[in-house]
């Protein structure tokens, strides 16, 4: 399956797909934040996308669909991360943990985190 670059709004309903596992329109909708309500038929337009996407399925009960992510969420990351390095940091490892070190001042205790999290990469 080849994962795809998501609009913001898109993302969001895969946000909650992910949360819910499976969904109804309605289901979706209610997860949404109020600021402002998203209609129904812009809810169930984007979902919809999705599957055109290949990124969605659905089963069908009569004329009424429940939803699922056919991506997880980690997938997406994975896909995500891979384009922020290859778009920003020349497909270099260290030059994206370099730059979140020095643009987030890691703490002492972050960094030691992170070096454990290598050793343990090392060792496995």
């Amino acid at each position: 399956m080849q994962v795809r670059e998501l609009t913001k709004a898109e993302e969001e309903i895969m946000r909650v797909l992910w949360k819910l596992d499976k969904a109804f329109v309605k289901d979706v909708l209610a997860e949404l934040p109020d600021d402002p309500k998203p209609a129904y038929n812009t809810v169930s337009t984007i979902i919809r996308i999705l599957e055109k996407k290949g990124l969605v399925g659905y089963t069908a009960y009569g004329k009424t669909h429940e939803y699922y992510p056919l991506i997880t969420e980690e997938q997406y990351k994975r896909f995500q991360t891979e384009q922020l390095m290859s778009n920003y940091f020349d497909n270099s490892l260290q030059k994206l943990v370099s730059f979140f070190v020095k643009d987030r001042n890691l703490s002492l205790k972050e960094a030691d985190e992170l070096i454990q999290l290598i050793n343990r990469k090392k060792e496995s």
